[in-house]
């Protein structure tokens, strides 16, 4: 089975640290909780658009991300039991050396750059499941869609989709194994 995954929010924390950075950097105490939308400035009011997002171009955030806890070892028995693994990610390219060398290298060793894609719209990408915790990237597509939880997603109907979702990696390894069966 060709698995792809998302990293941002599904292998690695960054919207969880992003929160934290940008609360030690400006001064505020948002949590990650407080994220109910997928614009993030909305949680960030007084910030301009280019103080949230300009922080993703920092090198500094990128050093505090840490996987998903269970993710590395879920993902490795994935690979192991012969599954294609695909990181997917829109990540700018300004950035990606970051997450690839303080993230994605660091804690996911098995993984290469050969099992990274970099797109906008991964709707274009030919797979056979997606793990994403961006509901725009699971309408649509011709995989099956598993939504892994997050404030920002919580309001989201995922059944009337037949989308399923998910809160920790333990349930994504049981749907992979359901879906093989």
């Amino acid at each position: 089975m060709r698995i792809l995954i998302d990293a941002d929010g599904v292998l690695e924390d960054l919207s969880q640290e992003w929160v934290l950075y940008l609360d030690e950097k400006y001064g505020y105490s948002v949590e990650y909780e407080d994220l109910k939308e997928w614009d993030m400035t909305a949680a960030f009011p007084g910030l301009t658009r280019e103080q949230v997002y300009g922080a993703e171009q920092e090198e500094a955030l990128y050093d505090r991300l840490k996987p998903i806890p269970g993710a590395p070892e879920c993902v490795k028995r994935l690979m192991d039991a012969g599954h294609e693994i695909y990181v997917v990610t829109n990540t700018p390219y300004e950035v990606i050396r970051y997450k690839m060398d303080k993230v994605i290298l660091r804690y996911y060793p098995f993984l290469s750059w050969k099992n990274v894609i970099i797109a906008s719209n991964k709707k274009m990408i030919d797979g056979d499941v997606l793990i994403d915790d961006g509901i725009h990237n699971l309408i649509g597509g011709s995989y099956r869609k598993i939504l892994f939880d997050a404030p920002y997603n919580r309001d989201f109907d995922e059944k009337a989709l037949g989308i399923v979702r998910v809160k920790n990696w333990q349930e994504i390894e049981a749907e992979i194994t359901a879906m093989e069966q």
